[in-house]
Protein backbone atom coordinates (compact mmCIF):
# COMPACT_ATOMS: atom_id res chain seq x y z
CA UNK A 1 0.00 0.00 0.00
CA UNK A 2 1.41 3.34 -1.07
CA UNK A 3 1.45 5.97 1.72
CA UNK A 4 0.03 9.29 0.60
CA UNK A 5 2.00 12.36 1.51
CA UNK A 6 0.13 14.77 3.75
CA UNK A 7 -0.55 18.31 2.69
CA UNK A 8 0.18 19.33 6.27
CA UNK A 9 3.87 19.58 6.96
CA UNK A 10 6.13 21.72 9.09
CA UNK A 11 8.62 24.18 7.71
CA UNK A 12 11.68 25.38 9.52
CA UNK A 13 10.77 28.57 11.35
CA UNK A 14 12.83 31.68 11.90
CA UNK A 15 15.22 31.20 14.81
CA UNK A 16 14.47 33.57 17.66
CA UNK A 17 17.25 35.71 19.09
CA UNK A 18 18.14 35.26 22.75
CA UNK A 19 15.97 37.44 24.99
CA UNK A 20 18.93 38.49 27.12
CA UNK A 21 22.46 39.24 26.05
CA UNK A 22 24.78 36.62 27.59
CA UNK A 23 27.33 39.22 28.69
CA UNK A 24 24.64 41.40 30.31
CA UNK A 25 23.17 38.37 32.08
CA UNK A 26 26.58 37.44 33.48
CA UNK A 27 27.19 41.00 34.75
CA UNK A 28 23.77 41.02 36.48
CA UNK A 29 24.51 37.61 38.01
CA UNK A 30 27.89 38.78 39.35
CA UNK A 31 26.33 41.89 40.88
CA UNK A 32 23.67 39.81 42.62
CA UNK A 33 26.19 37.37 44.08
CA UNK A 34 28.65 40.09 45.12
CA UNK A 35 29.01 40.08 48.88
CA UNK A 36 29.17 43.75 49.89
CA UNK A 37 31.41 44.32 52.89
CA UNK A 38 30.18 45.87 56.14
CA UNK A 39 32.64 48.76 55.70
CA UNK A 40 31.24 49.56 52.25
CA UNK A 41 27.69 49.49 53.62
CA UNK A 42 28.63 51.92 56.41
CA UNK A 43 30.57 54.24 54.10
CA UNK A 44 27.75 54.44 51.54
CA UNK A 45 24.99 54.88 54.15
CA UNK A 46 26.85 57.77 55.78
CA UNK A 47 27.14 59.35 52.32
CA UNK A 48 23.34 59.17 52.02
CA UNK A 49 23.28 56.44 49.36
CA UNK A 50 19.65 55.24 49.46
CA UNK A 51 20.44 52.09 47.45
CA UNK A 52 22.72 50.85 50.21
CA UNK A 53 20.27 52.14 52.82
CA UNK A 54 17.53 49.99 51.27
CA UNK A 55 19.81 46.95 51.14
CA UNK A 56 20.79 47.43 54.79
CA UNK A 57 17.13 47.61 55.86
CA UNK A 58 16.55 44.37 53.93
CA UNK A 59 19.36 42.77 55.95
CA UNK A 60 17.74 44.01 59.16
CA UNK A 61 14.38 42.51 58.17
CA UNK A 62 15.93 39.18 57.19
CA UNK A 63 15.64 36.14 59.48
CA UNK A 64 18.87 34.67 58.09
CA UNK A 65 21.45 34.50 60.91
CA UNK A 66 24.32 35.58 58.62
CA UNK A 67 22.29 38.60 57.50
CA UNK A 68 21.43 39.43 61.11
CA UNK A 69 25.09 39.38 62.17
CA UNK A 70 25.99 41.69 59.30
CA UNK A 71 23.06 43.99 60.07
CA UNK A 72 24.09 44.24 63.74
CA UNK A 73 27.61 45.35 62.77
CA UNK A 74 26.19 47.99 60.42
CA UNK A 75 23.81 49.21 63.15
CA UNK A 76 26.59 49.51 65.74
CA UNK A 77 28.70 51.59 63.36
CA UNK A 78 25.76 53.82 62.40
CA UNK A 79 24.54 54.41 65.96
CA UNK A 80 26.95 57.32 66.73
CA UNK A 81 25.52 59.13 63.69
CA UNK A 82 21.88 58.58 64.68
CA UNK A 83 19.45 60.29 67.09
CA UNK A 84 19.59 63.55 65.16
CA UNK A 85 16.10 63.50 63.70
CA UNK A 86 12.52 64.25 64.66
CA UNK A 87 10.41 61.10 64.65
CA UNK A 88 6.72 61.52 63.90
CA UNK A 89 4.23 58.67 64.13
CA UNK A 90 1.13 58.93 61.95
CA UNK A 91 -1.77 56.56 62.43
CA UNK A 92 -5.47 56.27 61.75
CA UNK A 93 -8.08 53.82 60.55
CA UNK A 94 -7.84 52.48 56.97
CA UNK A 95 -9.41 54.95 54.56
CA UNK A 96 -8.61 58.04 56.61
CA UNK A 97 -6.11 59.19 53.96
CA UNK A 98 -2.78 58.43 55.66
CA UNK A 99 -0.78 58.00 52.45
CA UNK A 100 -2.19 61.16 50.86
CA UNK A 101 -1.55 63.12 54.06
CA UNK A 102 2.02 61.82 54.35
CA UNK A 103 2.77 62.69 50.73
CA UNK A 104 1.43 66.25 51.04
CA UNK A 105 3.04 66.72 54.46
CA UNK A 106 6.32 65.22 53.22
CA UNK A 107 6.39 67.52 50.18
CA UNK A 108 5.90 70.50 52.49
CA UNK A 109 8.81 69.34 54.66
CA UNK A 110 11.16 68.89 51.70
CA UNK A 111 10.19 72.35 50.45
CA UNK A 112 11.46 73.62 53.81
CA UNK A 113 14.84 71.97 53.19
CA UNK A 114 14.15 68.86 55.26
CA UNK A 115 15.25 65.34 54.34
CA UNK A 116 12.30 63.01 54.92
CA UNK A 117 12.27 59.24 55.37
CA UNK A 118 8.90 57.48 55.36
CA UNK A 119 8.75 54.05 56.97
CA UNK A 120 5.36 52.71 55.94
CA UNK A 121 4.16 49.42 57.40
CA UNK A 122 1.75 47.42 55.26
CA UNK A 123 -0.47 44.72 56.76
CA UNK A 124 0.62 41.16 55.96
CA UNK A 125 -1.80 38.39 55.10
CA UNK A 126 -2.34 35.98 58.00
CA UNK A 127 -2.68 33.18 55.43
CA UNK A 128 0.23 33.51 53.01
CA UNK A 129 2.23 36.25 54.82
CA UNK A 130 2.25 38.46 51.70
CA UNK A 131 1.77 42.24 51.64
CA UNK A 132 0.83 44.65 48.85
CA UNK A 133 3.46 47.30 49.75
CA UNK A 134 1.66 49.90 47.65
CA UNK A 135 2.75 53.06 49.48
CA UNK A 136 5.25 54.06 46.79
CA UNK A 137 2.48 53.77 44.20
CA UNK A 138 0.17 56.00 46.23
CA UNK A 139 2.88 58.61 46.92
CA UNK A 140 3.66 59.38 43.27
CA UNK A 141 5.10 62.85 43.86
CA UNK A 142 7.03 62.21 47.06
CA UNK A 143 8.70 59.09 45.68
CA UNK A 144 10.42 61.19 42.98
CA UNK A 145 11.64 63.84 45.46
CA UNK A 146 15.43 63.64 45.82
CA UNK A 147 15.13 64.64 49.50
CA UNK A 148 12.68 61.86 50.34
CA UNK A 149 13.03 58.13 50.93
CA UNK A 150 10.04 55.79 51.16
CA UNK A 151 10.41 52.29 52.51
CA UNK A 152 7.31 50.10 52.67
CA UNK A 153 7.71 47.00 54.84
CA UNK A 154 5.43 44.06 55.60
CA UNK A 155 4.11 43.94 59.15
CA UNK A 156 4.72 40.19 59.40
CA UNK A 157 3.69 38.66 62.70
CA UNK A 158 4.50 41.74 64.78
CA UNK A 159 1.85 43.17 67.10
CA UNK A 160 -0.66 45.44 65.46
CA UNK A 161 1.25 45.87 62.23
CA UNK A 162 4.39 47.69 63.37
CA UNK A 163 7.29 45.88 61.70
CA UNK A 164 9.62 44.30 64.26
CA UNK A 165 12.68 46.04 62.83
CA UNK A 166 11.23 49.52 62.34
CA UNK A 167 13.24 50.96 65.22
CA UNK A 168 16.52 49.72 63.74
CA UNK A 169 15.49 51.13 60.35
CA UNK A 170 15.08 54.54 62.01
CA UNK A 171 18.74 54.43 63.12
CA UNK A 172 19.95 53.70 59.59
CA UNK A 173 17.80 56.48 58.09
CA UNK A 174 19.16 58.97 60.64
CA UNK A 175 22.73 57.90 59.86
CA UNK A 176 22.00 58.46 56.16
CA UNK A 177 21.18 62.10 56.92
CA UNK A 178 17.39 62.08 57.11
CA UNK A 179 16.35 64.64 59.73
CA UNK A 180 12.61 63.85 59.75
CA UNK A 181 11.30 60.29 60.06
CA UNK A 182 7.61 59.64 59.39
CA UNK A 183 6.30 56.28 60.57
CA UNK A 184 2.97 55.22 59.11
CA UNK A 185 1.21 52.35 60.87
CA UNK A 186 -1.53 50.04 59.68
CA UNK A 187 -4.00 51.62 62.10
CA UNK A 188 -5.75 48.47 63.24
CA UNK A 189 -5.64 48.92 67.01
CA UNK A 190 -2.61 47.79 68.98
CA UNK A 191 -0.09 49.27 66.53
CA UNK A 192 -0.56 52.69 68.14
CA UNK A 193 1.04 51.43 71.35
CA UNK A 194 4.24 50.36 69.62
CA UNK A 195 4.59 53.37 67.36
CA UNK A 196 4.09 55.64 70.37
CA UNK A 197 7.13 53.99 71.96
CA UNK A 198 9.45 54.97 69.11
CA UNK A 199 8.42 58.50 68.10
CA UNK A 200 8.70 62.04 69.48
CA UNK A 201 5.31 63.22 68.24
CA UNK A 202 2.23 61.07 67.81
CA UNK A 203 -0.34 62.25 65.27
CA UNK A 204 -3.77 60.69 64.99
CA UNK A 205 -5.71 61.16 61.75
CA UNK A 206 -9.50 61.08 61.84
CA UNK A 207 -12.35 61.65 59.40
CA UNK A 208 -15.71 63.21 60.14
CA UNK A 209 -19.14 61.94 59.23
CA UNK A 210 -18.18 58.27 59.23
CA UNK A 211 -19.14 57.31 62.77
CA UNK A 212 -15.53 57.86 63.78
CA UNK A 213 -16.08 60.49 66.46
CA UNK A 214 -17.13 57.95 69.10
CA UNK A 215 -14.04 55.83 68.43
CA UNK A 216 -11.85 58.90 68.86
CA UNK A 217 -13.15 59.57 72.36
CA UNK A 218 -11.83 56.22 73.63
CA UNK A 219 -9.46 57.01 76.49
CA UNK A 220 -6.40 55.03 75.35
CA UNK A 221 -5.94 56.57 71.93
CA UNK A 222 -6.74 60.09 73.17
CA UNK A 223 -4.11 59.84 75.93
CA UNK A 224 -1.43 58.78 73.47
CA UNK A 225 -2.17 61.39 70.78
CA UNK A 226 -0.21 64.66 70.83
CA UNK A 227 -2.56 65.98 68.17
CA UNK A 228 -5.64 64.97 66.23
CA UNK A 229 -6.08 66.07 62.64
CA UNK A 230 -9.49 65.76 61.01
CA UNK A 231 -8.53 64.93 57.43
CA UNK A 232 -10.64 65.30 54.27
CA UNK A 233 -12.04 68.61 55.58
CA UNK A 234 -13.09 69.95 52.19
CA UNK A 235 -16.23 70.36 50.10
CA UNK A 236 -19.42 69.06 51.67
CA UNK A 237 -17.45 67.47 54.50
CA UNK A 238 -15.99 70.74 55.80
CA UNK A 239 -18.92 71.42 58.10
CA UNK A 240 -18.80 67.89 59.55
CA UNK A 241 -15.08 68.32 60.15
CA UNK A 242 -15.66 71.47 62.21
CA UNK A 243 -18.31 69.68 64.30
CA UNK A 244 -15.92 66.77 64.89
CA UNK A 245 -13.17 69.23 65.87
CA UNK A 246 -15.37 70.67 68.63
CA UNK A 247 -16.24 67.17 69.89
CA UNK A 248 -12.60 66.08 70.04
CA UNK A 249 -11.54 69.30 71.73
CA UNK A 250 -14.09 68.71 74.47
CA UNK A 251 -12.86 65.15 74.92
CA UNK A 252 -9.21 66.24 75.16
CA UNK A 253 -9.95 68.67 77.97
CA UNK A 254 -11.43 65.87 80.09
CA UNK A 255 -7.98 64.38 80.63
CA UNK A 256 -5.13 65.66 82.82
CA UNK A 257 -2.23 67.55 81.27
CA UNK A 258 0.49 65.36 79.78
CA UNK A 259 3.89 64.92 81.45
CA UNK A 260 5.31 67.05 78.66
CA UNK A 261 3.01 69.95 79.74
CA UNK A 262 1.68 69.94 76.19
CA UNK A 263 -2.04 70.40 75.64
CA UNK A 264 -2.98 68.22 72.63
CA UNK A 265 -4.47 70.17 69.74
CA UNK A 266 -7.21 69.38 67.22
CA UNK A 267 -6.83 70.70 63.67
CA UNK A 268 -8.66 70.21 60.39
CA UNK A 269 -6.91 69.61 57.09
CA UNK A 270 -7.38 68.42 53.55
CA UNK A 271 -4.33 66.58 52.29
CA UNK A 272 -5.88 66.27 48.83
CA UNK A 273 -6.39 70.05 48.54
CA UNK A 274 -3.23 70.92 50.53
CA UNK A 275 -5.26 72.84 53.11
CA UNK A 276 -4.11 73.10 56.73
CA UNK A 277 -0.81 71.25 56.23
CA UNK A 278 1.26 74.33 57.15
CA UNK A 279 -0.73 74.66 60.41
CA UNK A 280 0.03 71.02 61.29
CA UNK A 281 3.76 71.57 60.79
CA UNK A 282 3.76 74.81 62.81
CA UNK A 283 1.98 72.99 65.64
CA UNK A 284 4.65 70.26 65.67
CA UNK A 285 7.36 72.93 65.81
CA UNK A 286 5.62 74.52 68.82
CA UNK A 287 5.54 71.12 70.53
CA UNK A 288 9.24 70.48 69.87
CA UNK A 289 10.18 73.91 71.20
CA UNK A 290 8.26 73.24 74.43
CA UNK A 291 9.59 69.71 75.10
CA UNK A 292 13.16 70.70 74.27
CA UNK A 293 13.06 73.58 76.76
CA UNK A 294 11.60 71.50 79.61
CA UNK A 295 13.90 68.54 78.78
CA UNK A 296 10.97 66.15 78.22
CA UNK A 297 12.21 65.36 74.70
CA UNK A 298 15.39 63.71 76.03
CA UNK A 299 13.68 62.06 78.99
CA UNK A 300 11.20 60.43 76.63
CA UNK A 301 14.00 59.17 74.37
CA UNK A 302 15.69 57.56 77.41
CA UNK A 303 12.44 55.88 78.49
CA UNK A 304 11.94 54.58 74.96
CA UNK A 305 15.44 53.07 74.94
CA UNK A 306 14.66 51.32 78.23
CA UNK A 307 11.37 50.01 76.82
CA UNK A 308 13.07 48.60 73.73
CA UNK A 309 15.84 47.00 75.80
CA UNK A 310 13.27 45.05 77.83
CA UNK A 311 11.20 44.31 74.74
CA UNK A 312 14.24 42.93 72.90
CA UNK A 313 15.11 40.70 75.87
CA UNK A 314 11.56 39.32 75.88
CA UNK A 315 11.66 38.64 72.14
CA UNK A 316 15.03 36.89 72.43
CA UNK A 317 13.88 34.74 75.35
CA UNK A 318 10.78 33.74 73.38
CA UNK A 319 12.88 32.90 70.32
CA UNK A 320 15.37 30.85 72.35
CA UNK A 321 12.53 28.97 74.05
CA UNK A 322 10.76 27.86 70.87
CA UNK A 323 14.00 27.05 69.03
CA UNK A 324 15.27 24.81 71.85
CA UNK A 325 15.35 21.19 70.50
CA UNK A 326 14.14 19.75 73.84
CA UNK A 327 11.24 22.21 73.95
CA UNK A 328 10.22 21.33 70.38
CA UNK A 329 9.91 17.62 71.28
CA UNK A 330 8.25 18.26 74.64
CA UNK A 331 5.80 20.77 73.11
CA UNK A 332 4.50 18.17 70.65
CA UNK A 333 3.93 15.73 73.51
CA UNK A 334 2.10 18.31 75.60
CA UNK A 335 -0.13 19.29 72.65
CA UNK A 336 -0.96 15.61 72.16
CA UNK A 337 -1.81 15.30 75.88
CA UNK A 338 -4.06 18.37 75.57
CA UNK A 339 -5.95 16.77 72.70
CA UNK A 340 -6.54 13.63 74.77
CA UNK A 341 -7.69 15.71 77.72
CA UNK A 342 -4.92 14.37 80.01
CA UNK A 343 -3.69 17.81 81.08
CA UNK A 344 -4.57 21.50 81.16
CA UNK A 345 -2.87 24.30 79.19
CA UNK A 346 -1.53 25.80 82.45
CA UNK A 347 0.05 22.57 83.73
CA UNK A 348 1.48 21.84 80.30
CA UNK A 349 3.01 25.35 80.16
CA UNK A 350 4.52 24.93 83.65
CA UNK A 351 6.21 21.66 82.68
CA UNK A 352 7.61 23.21 79.51
CA UNK A 353 8.93 26.26 81.37
CA UNK A 354 10.52 24.00 84.01
CA UNK A 355 12.59 22.40 81.26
Amino acid sequence: MVKKSSALHEKDGVSQPEATNKLSAEIIKQKRTKNTSVDEFISQILKGNIVFLSKAITLIESTNTIHQEKANKILEACLPHANKSVRIGITGVPGVGKSTFIETFGKHLTSQGKKVAVLAVDPSSSMNKGAILGDKTRMEQLVTDKNAFIRPSPSGNSLGGVAQKTRESIILCEAAGFDTILIETVGVGQSEILVHSMVDFFLLLKIAGAGDELQGIKRGIIEMADAIVINKADGDNEKNAQIAKIAFNRALHLYPLKESNWQPKVLTASALKNIGIVNVYDMILDYLELVTKNNYFFEKRNEQNKYWLLSTIEEQLKSNFYNNPKIKIALKKEIFSLKKGDTTPFNAAKRLLDL
